[in-house]
């Protein structure tokens, strides 16, 4: 029976089996992934100054080294608003084909055993879980995705369509010495928004991503939406290898599993509701999970919970508010403009939405004092009319 079986090796699959063999290096751990690696992952491939941090907690401080970091963004809010900046620490961008099978290789060459299986059934047992009738595990950390088979075999709810955004990416040609990673909002079917992420050899990872519901209510096919939305937002960087990719968005209070099974990254719905962004919350949830199933086997659920909740409760019901607001396009025009005149501002908001970062009582206000002023402005101009 192995100690810990992981299902899927994305970048929270790998994080859990790295976690659980880093800790205790005699565990039995197992990694199934239904694709043999390398292989291409439909992504931004953004990976933040926090994720690094993840990566050097799993002892892994070098494993982006060769890739040039990405000093300034420069964001572009529905009704035009622009600020552009250097950050705080830098960001990288790193096709998943690389960093996904960078995180494989490193994972087996801790010890970890990784094999090719497609997961078909799940059966929960007296004190373990058997995997298609085939494989006994103590505790199973799922981490395959959007569309977790895991979770629907635990017969969990799936994200509903309301969370759910859709993103098309691609690859780009763009001058090498660019280094500021680009995210231009559109007002038309908001919340939408297109980006250019350059990743420092002579491309960009490039897409366009929207809410599933405000997609359907078009009327029209995905594809020629979503292609022809990034075309209008991005007409310079003409796309290339373009792959559509479902997004379940963090609804505050994510479900972390079911008895020994844990849900990790994407599979349980651990995405940015503001931004998209899912590495950091795959890698942070990937480590918590694989180190509740090696430190806590007899409870390792209990121990995923708090430990999740103490390092993303408050973030997570931040983003969920947050992101209420921000149905309302004003209300990014002015936490965009408030960010362009206070720089503190800018980088709160990078924190919030690449990170784990809170938004303190005082600049919440300062926000919804500009973007109220703002409506009334807008209201009286109309009746002026």
């Amino acid at each position: 029976m192995w100690d810990v079986l992981v299902i899927g090796g994305g970048p929270a699959g790998a994080a859990a089996a790295l976690r659980a063999k880093q800790l205790r290096p005699d565990a039995s751990v197992l990694l199934l992934d239904r694709d043999d690696f390398p292989r291409d992952k439909a992504c931004g491939d953004g990976i933040a100054a926090h994720g690094r941090d993840e990566l050097e907690l799993l002892g892994l401080p070098e494993l982006l080294a060769d890739y040039r970091p990405t000093q300034r963004l420069s964001v572009i809010s529905p009704g035009g608003v622009r600020v552009s900046a250097t950050v705080a620490r830098p960001n990288h961008v790193v096709p998943r084909m690389v960093f996904d099978a960078r995180l494989v290789e490193a994972a087996r060459a801790r010890g970890v055993e990784v094999r090719r299986h497609r997961v078909r059934s799940l059966v929960a047992e007296a004190g373990r879980v058997r995997v298609d009738d085939a494989l006994t595990a103590a505790v199973v950390v799922a981490a395959d995705g959007a569309n977790s088979v895991v979770r629907r075999l635990l017969g969990a709810r799936a994200t509903p369509e309301r969370h759910t955004a859709i993103a098309v990416r691609g690859y780009a040609d763009l001058p090498d010495t660019e280094d500021a990673q680009l995210i231009a909002m559109q007002r038309a079917g908001w919340p939408a928004y297109a980006w250019a992420f350059p990743i420092g050899d002579g491309t960009a990872n490039v897409g366009f991503g929207m809410l599933l519901p405000t997609l359907h209510a078009t009327g029209r096919p995905g594809r020629e939406v979503l292609h022809g939305r990034l075309r209008e937002l991005l007409p310079d960087l003409p796309a290339r290898e373009l792959r559509a990719h479902h997004l379940p968005l963090s609804p505050g209070r994510p479900k972390p599993g079911v008895g020994r099974v844990l849900l990790a990254g994407d599979a349980a719905s651990l995405i940015n509701p503001l931004t998209g962004e899912g590495i950091y919350y795959a890698l942070l949830s990937g480590r918590l999970a694989g180190q509740a199933a090696v430190l806590a086997p007899d409870d390792p659920l209990g121990a995923y919970r708090r430990e999740l909740r103490a390092a993303l409760g408050r973030h997570l019901r931040t983003t969920d508010v947050l992101a209420r607001a921000a149905q309302s396009p004003g209300f990014i025009d002015a936490a965009i403009a408030t960010a362009a005149r206070r720089p503190e501002v800018f980088d709160l908001l990078v924190e919030v939405g690449l990170g784990a970062g809170t938004v303190p009582a005082s600049l919440a206000g300062a926000v919804v004092g500009r973007w109220a002023g703002r409506s009334v402005s807008a209201l009286v101009g109309r009746r002026s009319r």
